[in-house]
């Protein structure tokens, strides 16, 4: 055996297996598609009750369900989740503020399951499309958005780098405020 062949063979056995873990590009990639989709996805919801589109019933139509279903004020509900998944999901979608636009979409998340109750799991009268949507937002919320996001060029340091304590954080005052809603549900 020649030096040469050794010295590859050698390599070649010590050499890590490239797909053991995921390199940061395709993590980046990953982060990126499930951003986008979840945040697109809810932010449309919004403008279905801000706007109509989509099929939505605007604000006096999702107005009259939130009456229907015991929140108070139903106009002003509905205009409150509307903007809540409209900006939510486009933070989420371009990486911005994405602690805040995750928590933000998580908590309506929890209103949704709320309302949906706990009668069945699959749809159509189900809840697991909306426990998906929390999730993957609560996930989002925990592990940052990646680095194709407009909060790697914020001036905001804090955003530059995943920290789960600040996803914690903010996730907390998504359930807090998604208690405040229920509770004002009665």
């Amino acid at each position: 055996m020649t030096s040469a062949s050794a010295t590859a063979t050698k390599a070649t056995a010590t050499a890590p297996a490239a797909s053991a873990t995921p390199t940061a590009a395709g993590r980046d990639a990953g982060l990126l598609l499930l951003r986008l989709v979840l945040g697109l996805t809810v932010a449309a919801h919004g403008t279905q009750k801000l706007f109509g589109w989509f099929g939505g019933g605007g604000i006096s139509g999702s107005g009259r369900f939130f009456t229907s279903v015991g929140y108070p004020a139903g106009d002003t509900m509905a205009a409150l989740a509307g903007l809540t998944e409209t900006l939510g999901g486009l933070g989420l979608a371009a990486g911005l503020l994405t602690p805040l636009a995750g928590a933000a979409v998580t908590g309506t998340m929890i209103n949704a399951l709320a309302v949906h109750g706990a009668g069945a799991f699959f749809a159509p009268k189900g809840m697991e499309y909306e426990l998906l949507l929390a999730a993957a937002a609560a996930a989002l919320t925990l592990t940052g958005p990646g680095r194709h996001a407009l909060d790697r060029v914020l001036p905001l340091p804090v955003l530059r780098t995943p920290r789960p304590s600040l996803g914690a954080a903010a996730l907390v005052l998504g359930l807090v405020l998604a208690a405040v809603t229920l509770l004002v549900r009665g």
